[in-house]
């Protein structure tokens, strides 16, 4: 065999167990939070041995933090946000209402694999130093960062309300499109992803887009 194939073939078995691994690890967390996960359930629920989880991931932190970044990105590619498809894709929209629809559709699917880890990245910051460390309070969320290049593109844009600073654009995509906020309604009152979805936009909509039956500003 062509030493090439081989090692294709090897290295796509690496991903595959890789990504095995995570998504069990997910799983667990998600349902019984960091602390009372072990690497051996973790181990037992994708099916490998526990020797392989740690030849992987070495420890638990580094799992956990695969967890995180995989459930922002969607894959495990080292890809910002911002460098994102669906993210330049609707900031490229060419109006205000336009760029609106693709950013909450976008983010409403970053919100489906992020939000139920937000509350397990709580309670293990809380009890682990060491995780905490890993998203550091006092500097800028990163997701205010996300959201305000989103609002600079979409005030600059036709249909946008003139009235509306930046600041506090992003403000109100920065609150709207919370996990917080996403969890309120889709896990505790039991609203499906597509009915939250139309929720954010509406919401959002009238907030930051003209008025479709009027051409003048309207007042905050």
């Amino acid at each position: 065999m062509n030493p090439v194939k081989r090692t294709d073939k090897r290295a796509e078995r690496s991903r595959r167990t890789r990504e095995k691994i995570t998504r069990a690890a997910r799983e667990l967390f998600v349902a019984q939070g960091y602390g009372a996960t072990s690497l051996q359930e973790v181990a037992e629920r994708a099916s490998v041995a526990v020797q392989t989880v740690y030849f992987v991931f070495r420890n638990k932190r580094a799992l956990f933090k695969e967890v995180v970044d995989t459930s922002v990105a969607g894959d495990a590619e080292p890809v910002a946000t911002m460098d994102r498809e669906w993210f330049r894709d609707a900031c490229a929209a060419p109006s205000a209402e336009e760029q609106l629809r693709a950013h909450v559709r976008g983010s409403g699917e970053v919100l489906q694999r992020v939000a139920p880890i937000v509350p397990v990245i709580a309670a293990a910051a809380a009890t682990d130093p060491e995780i905490a460390a890993q998203w550091p309070g006092g500097e800028e969320d990163p997701r205010l960062t996300v959201q305000r290049a989103a609002a600079e593109a979409l005030v600059a844009k036709p249909g946008a309300r003139p009235d509306v600073s930046v600041d506090t654009a992003a403000d109100l995509l920065y609150g709207v499109l919370s996990p917080e906020l996403y969890l309120v309604f889709v896990r505790d009152r039991g609203w499906s992803p597509d009915r939250w979805q139309e929720w954010a936009h509406t919401t959002l909509r009238e907030q930051l887009c003209r008025s479709s039956s009027s051409e003048e500003p309207l007042t905050a």
